[in-house]
């Protein structure tokens, strides 16, 4: 109750703080060099590029699924597969390790900075930085953007999990696999993985 007589509801007391604004593409743009940007939920998020064993894990993986998805060597082609794309769903601004689209809901890439179309399978590696968003608000994220296939590759634990979009917007775990397992894993079970040409060695030799 106030000096005045007056009952002061929650509602009221809630209405007079100050409103975070959602981020802004402009501020994105504005982050240092030497950090990745993306906007999730309308809050800016800036994390460290990655070490050299996350890039050399999405490299390799890039590299063998190119050729059989986007060339069709090896494999039955049908893919777009693009390595750090900047991805403009709705509001957020996000950019996984790796995503691909089927080719017939994307003939070609549009030649423009961003895309706007929902790819059908993202690949994120994780790093000690991003696990947590990775795992949990980036998934949620996919999830209601009906991408069908998410991988979470893990560099450091040697490990490679994946997930189907099943009804209900739920992620169901296909399997988890790890260190040097050979491996045919959907969207891409047309061909064989080899994990161990994911991961730098735990004590490499000096040259």
């Amino acid at each position: 109750m106030s000096g005045s007589g007056t009952r002061v509801t929650v509602l009221e007391i809630a209405m007079r703080q100050p409103t975070k604004k959602p981020a802004t593409y402009e501020e994105l743009k504005g982050v240092p060099e030497g950090f990745l940007a993306q906007i999730i939920d309308g809050e800016l998020v800036a994390t460290p590029r990655p070490a050299v064993r996350h890039v050399t894990a999405a490299s390799a993986l890039g590299g063998d699924l190119s050729g059989p998805f986007q060339r069709g060597r090896g494999g039955p082609g049908g893919w777009w597969i693009l390595f750090e794309p900047e991805l403009h769903l709705g509001a957020d601004v996000v950019v996984p390790d790796l995503a691909g689209w089927r080719r017939e809901r994307m003939p070609s890439p549009p030649d423009e900075p961003a895309i706007s179309l929902a790819p059908d399978w993202v690949c994120e590696v994780l790093s000690p930085s991003t696990a947590s968003l990775d795992r949990v608000r980036k998934k949620h994220l996919y999830a209601r953007e009906r991408v069908r296939h998410v991988w979470l590759v893990d560099p450091v634990g040697k490990t490679l999990e994946v997930f189907h979009l099943a009804e209900g917007d739920r992620w169901i775990e296909l399997g988890t696999y790890e260190g040097n397992e050979r491996v045919r894993a959907e969207p891409f079970d047309a061909i064989e993985l080899e994990l161990d040409a994911l991961w730098l060695p735990d004590n490499p030799q000096p040259r």
